[in-house]
This record gives C-alpha cells, structure tokens and sequence, in this order.
C-alpha cells in the first residue's frame, strides 16, 4: 500500500514484498549503483525477506555468469565492507538473468515465465518493479511490450501492484517530453511511474526542507526582504569519461539544469505544503517551476553564459568542432510574492577546479552600520548560509564576530555541522533511498509529470536560443579552473562573486 496523506517521507519502514525487473542489466548503472544499494538495504534488513531480482539484456551470459559480475560490483562498489558472505549468499540466490532484446516478444515471453517462478519461489505476492536503466528512447518499447505480455497490472489495482522507475533524461525539450509523457501514459496511470532523480535522494537534499521548516530561526528570515541572491553550485572534477558520444547530443543543459539543478532549486524556495505527503511536496515543487521567469532573446544574452573545458574536442567520439557547453552559468528569477527580485544563480560544468555541490543562501547586508569606522564598516561581510550535498556533506552558517583584542576588529566565522561527525553511521546512497521508496509506494522525491514539463518550459527556449546561434561558440575554460571568466563577469555585474569551488 502506497503511504497515508500525511505520512513524512522521511521515515522509510521496511519495504513491501516484490519482485525488481532491471531493463539494461548488463549495464555500468547496475553494477556501480543499483546491485550495491540493494545489497547495502538487505544489510540494514529493510529489504523484506520476499523479494528477487531479475537482471533483463540483450548480453550473452547465464544467470551464474551475471551473479559473479555483481558480486564483484558489490565488493568493489557498496558502502558496506567487507562484504557479508551470509547476506550475499542470501541475494544470490534471489538473482536471476533473462537475456532478449527490448523488442523481441520471445525475450518477454520468457521474462514472464521466469517471473511466475520467481514470485512463487519468494512469496514476492505479485508485485512487480520495473526499472528501466536504458536509454530513454527505449522506454516506449519496452512498456508496449511488457502491456502485451500482461506483465503491468490495471493501474486500479492497490495489490498486487506494478511500477515502473524511468532515468533521465526524460526528452530533450518540451515537445519530446509532452510527447514521451503521452506514450507512458497510454501504458501506464501517473502513481505507476517513478522518474528518477537521485539528487533528490541524496541526505543534504532532503534535509532542505527539514532546514527550513523544522528551525524557526530560518523560514522567517526565507524571503526577499532578508536574502540578497542564493547561489547553486554542482561541479564536477572529471570530465565526460568516455560518455563523449552521448554528451556531445546532450550537452550540460539538458543533462544537469533541466533535471538536478531545477529540482534542487524548487525544493530550496518552495512554499510550506499542508503536509509532507508525495504530492503536497510535489504540489509546490511545480509552482516553484511554474513561476519561473521565462527568457527571451535578449535575456538569454545578459543572463546565461556558456563554456567548454579546452580538451573536450579531444574527447573520444565528440565533433572536433563542437559548441557543447560543458559549463552554464545562468541568472534566474522566481515570480512570485516571496522572491519578487531575488537573483538565482545557477552554475554547473565538468572539469573543474574541485568536485561540489552546494546550495548557499547569502543574506542581506545589515541595514546601517553602527561602528563609526569605516575600515570596519567596509570589512562586514554578508551572512550566508551554504548545505553542502556533496561530497563533505553538511551545513555551514557565516556569521559576523569581534575578534579578541581591545580594538574593535570585526571577522567572519563559521558555524559547521558535518554529518560525518555529527552522526556515528554512513550515509546512504541516493540510489538505497529512492529504490527504497519505490518498493514502498513513496513518490515524495520521484519527479512528476507536470514537474518534467515545467522545468522543459523554462530550459527549452534557452537551448533554441543557443543551437539557432551557430555563430557563437562557448566561452573557452583551462580544466582544473572554476570556469570561464564570463561567468565572473555575470556575477560583477551585479556587484556580487561566486563562491569558490573547494
């Protein structure tokens, strides 16, 4: 059963019985993200014992070939060393591989057949988890196909139930969303599908909104009249690695703004939902996105720059002539009655100086200075307040403090919480949280519908704008930098900086 309105999203219980089919199996996701986190939760005994897997690809390779490749992955890849023999000696045997193409019937054939035995086997009692760790260009196919085979249930159907967890990207402008939102559709009921972002299941992310609506300190002082702009940051130390042929189609926009950014964005400013139920929270996400100022021509030449690390054109498999940006630095505005006028500063690209992500709330300077002096007055600093989402995940507050000594000197200190030193247990993978959730039937931190589509109606007119101007090319960037100067520049214009990348 799907959680009670009402029920936080924050307290995970064990998972439901069910049965996980993983499309494109054979597949690094797999490896790297998803057998680990499923190993990491049987560990913690929040996976119900009544549960399987079925591995599903086009691959050659018997079910015990692709058992001895995630138990590498395993050892290699989970958070939880060393590895359990008896824990994985009890998944093991709850994998199974089916090999078959995403359009050849006989593969699904198949697939079902091992999914009757399996769900006999465990006691999964019929429901069933499709995650789709494929090309979005596959998803259409493959859902046709499992509708044919009778393997998702009538959407009517509390238990047992079906559904169906989607990667991004989820199209590439408005249009081929609408038109990908259409498809699924026709397949499937909107409480089926789970598109998933897993920034959204990182700790930092959720604890946003704990931040802001658990300390009365901060969400009286979350509006314009206290915040002078907040920042956005996600960086990235490496560069495409080996993914040169999909990013040179995708480009930093669409893999990182239209998806991560924004909804790390809404979250961030949302409005107070009545309660912390999947579509409360979703409810204020999409008017968060809804009223989004959208940019026009000129807009987009003030307020968006766009840049490529040098040795991208190097890359394997990417045009040697490329306009990709691997960088965008952008400045939005939200209209509404809390953030009327407040600048958002949104900037993300590959190959930088460090690897960070982290959201920093910079206030409003104080209104008059008391000190008389104006060496000191000069020196008072905004207070910011920055949670960082990754890697040294936390939350830091700057405040303004005398510094010891019979003068009067003012400086800035820090107050740091650290998760790693404030609580004696690892934190989990996003990817643990939101398969979690989905067994569950929690769609808190799972994008809707609706929110896919309002992000593409803010993104899409920045990226016509770009590809029309063939004649522009992305502000160059040294690898191992903060970015390009234009972005410095956008931000001196306003008299403001970024923070720095560390």
């Amino acid at each position: 059963m799907r959680p009670e309105a009402g029920e936080p999203f924050l307290q995970a219980d064990r998972s439901t019985p069910c049965l996980l089919v993983i499309f494109g199996a054979a597949g690094d996701l797999t490896r790297r993200k998803l057998i680990p986190a499923l190993y990491n939760l049987l560990c913690e005994r929040v996976i119900d014992e009544q549960f399987a897997v079925i591995g599903y690809s086009r691959t050659e390779q018997k079910s015990e070939e692709f058992r001895a490749i995630l138990e590498s992955a395993v050892r290699e890849y989970s958070r939880t060393q060393p590895v359990d023999p008896l824990v994985w000696q009890s998944f093991e045997k709850r994998i199974e591989y089916v090999r078959g193409s995403f359009e050849d019937p006989e593969g699904y054939n198949a697939l079902r057949e091992r999914i009757d035995v399996l769900e006999q086997s465990f006691g999964t009692g019929g429901n069933r988890l499709f995650y789709l760790a494929t090309p979005p260009a596959a998803a259409p196919q493959i859902l046709h196909r499992l509708q044919e085979t009778g393997l998702l249930y009538d959407s009517s159907d509390e238990t047992p139930w079906s559904r169906v967890i989607m990667e991004k990207p989820y199209g590439r402008d408005l249009t081929s969303a609408q038109e990908l939102n259409r498809i699924v559709g026709e397949v499937l009921d909107e409480s089926q599908v789970y598109r998933i972002d897993h920034y959204l299941g990182k700790e930092t992310v959720q604890n946003i909104l704990v931040t802001r609506f658990g300390n009365t300190i901060f969400e009286p002082l979350w509006n314009r009249k206290y915040i002078d702009h907040i920042q956005i940051t996600a960086a990235e130390s490496i560069g495409v690695e080996g993914r040169g042929r999909f990013y040179d189609q995708t480009g930093v926009v669409r893999d990182m703004v239209q998806s991560h950014l924004l909804q790390v964005l809404s979250l961030c400013v949302m409005e107070t939902p009545i309660s912390f139920a999947a579509d409360d929270i979703r409810d204020k996400r999409v008017e968060v996105l809804r009223s989004l100022r959208r940019m026009s021509g000129d807009d987009i030449e003030k307020y968006v720059v766009f840049g490529q690390y040098r040795g991208y054109r190097d890359e394997d498999n990417v045009d040697k002539d490329s306009r990709t940006p691997t960088y965008v630095a952008l400045k939005c505005f939200i209209d509404n009655w809390r953030w009327q006028g407040v600048p958002f500063m949104l900037r993300v690209g590959k190959h930088l100086k460090a690897r960070m992500t982290e959201i920093s709330v910079v206030f409003r300077p104080v209104p008059h200075c008391l000190f008389g002096r104006d060496d000191v007055c000069q020196t008072l600093d905004s207070n910011v307040l920055t949670i960082r989402i990754q890697p040294d995940e936390g939350i830091d507050l700057k405040i303004i403090s005398k510094q010891p000594g019979d003068s009067l000197q003012v400086g800035t200190v820090e107050m740091d919480f650290s998760y790693s030193d404030a609580y004696n247990h690892p934190i989990k993978d996003a990817y643990e949280r939101l398969l979690l959730d989905a067994m569950r039937g929690d769609a808190t931190l799972f994008a809707r519908r609706d929110e896919v589509e309002h992000a593409w109606r803010f993104v899409t007119p920045i990226l016509q704008a770009w590809e029309r101007a063939t004649d522009r090319y992305p502000a160059f960037y040294a690898e191992g930098s903060a970015g390009p100067v234009e972005a410095d520049k956008l931000m001196h214009r306003y008299q403001r900086k970024w923070r720095e990348i560390v």
